[in-house]
């Protein structure tokens, strides 16, 4: 695999087979950034887990400190008397029928759904549309709800959902390099602690098995693994 130079300047400074400290790496992180937006910054857990198995899966949702830096568009399938707080909270859009038929036209431009769970029988018409593309309401991911004004508040300002993939990594973000090294390190920290508690009953032997971060574009700096463990 090539690289460009500033990626191959950068791991003259972080050598892949390095180990860093959380702050460590959060200050080469935003050090060895190169490019000319704000870019993300990005965590990758690869984890001792078998995904095949129903017991092994990883799904939950993490509340960052400092949010991630980016507007999150929420939507809320609920009762007419649930409209106006959904959308105090919020909320670009909220109801349940005439929601419902704006989804069946093609509009998905969102990015979360909540749901109360008194219309979740109404949103199957819409599960073929949402579910591809992640955004149907799960008590997993803790989207279907009673009360909205503070799951949608709590989205709103940073709660993310995450969840490994066919491989057993987790992919995520934690903020924006403007956020600066303590604000990052402390975010950081949140989502390392999410995933350990988030650890699945059924899995056995080593669970972290490495944790990367990288800005958007940039070098991947590993985790002193023994530190977070």
């Amino acid at each position: 695999m090539s690289y460009s130079k500033s990626l191959q300047d950068a791991y003259k400074k972080v050598p892949k087979e390095s180990f860093f400290s959380v702050d460590q790496a959060v200050a080469h992180m935003v050090a060895l950034s190169t490019v000319k937006f704000d870019a993300t910054a990005e965590v990758h857990f690869r984890l001792g887990i078998d995904p095949r198995h129903a017991d092994q899966q990883i799904r939950s949702t993490v509340s960052l400190p400092h949010g991630t830096g980016k507007t999150t568009k929420v939507v809320v399938f609920c009762a007419d008397d649930k409209i106006a707080e959904a959308k105090a909270a919020g909320a670009m859009e909220a109801g349940a029928e005439a929601l419902i038929q704006k989804i069946q036209g093609g509009w998905t431009d969102f990015d979360v759904a909540v749901a109360t769970p008194d219309v979740m029988r109404d949103i199957a018409k819409v599960a073929r549309v949402l579910g591809p593309k992640g955004l149907m309401p799960s008590p997993k991911s803790g989207t279907v709800t009673t009360d909205v004004k503070k799951t949608v508040s709590e989205i709103a300002a940073g709660r993310m959902e995450f969840r490994n993939d066919k491989s057993g990594i987790v992919h995520t973000v934690f903020g924006k390099l403007s956020f600066g090294e303590e604000k990052l390190k402390e975010n950081l920290l949140a989502m390392i602690k999410t995933i350990k508690d988030a650890k699945p009953a059924g899995q056995k032997g080593i669970y972290f098995h490495s944790v990367t971060i990288n800005s958007t574009m940039g070098a991947g700096i590993r985790l002193n693994i023994e530190e977070i463990a």
